[in-house]
């Protein structure tokens, strides 16, 4: 996977009737990894699952640039939407955890 320039970070809790669902949707050939593969900037996501609690899930969504990932919603913005709204409930919980950049990228605080 390319060195990504923008990073966004999600937690999820998955109902345990769900997990399967849930991660055909989310994992790495999902229906949201399909959506983001549409727009330029794209490198990746990961699904990774909580090994002290299986029903906690991470996703990583890496981009090249904070940029690229403002452009993806501006072109495919109602799609987002729709998706979002399609799989609304799959998660018991859903929390974005931040947008990340590597350490050399990131503004310094004086």
């Amino acid at each position: 996977m390319k060195a990504a320039g923008f990073t966004t970070l999600w937690a999820f809790t998955v109902p345990a009737s769900r997990q399967a669902e849930f991660e055909s949707h989310y994992g790495p050939d999902g229906t949201w990894v399909r959506l983001f593969r549409r727009a330029d900037g794209y490198f990746g996501s990961e699904l990774l699952r909580d090994r002290s609690d299986p029903l906690r899930y991470l996703t990583i969504d890496r981009w090249e640039s904070s940029e690229a990932w403002q452009a993806f919603r501006r072109q495919f913005g109602a799609e987002y939407e729709r998706l979002d709204r399609e799989l609304e409930g799959l998660a018991a919980r859903e929390s974005p955890l931040g947008e990340y950049a590597p350490t050399d990228a990131a503004p310094r605080q004086a």
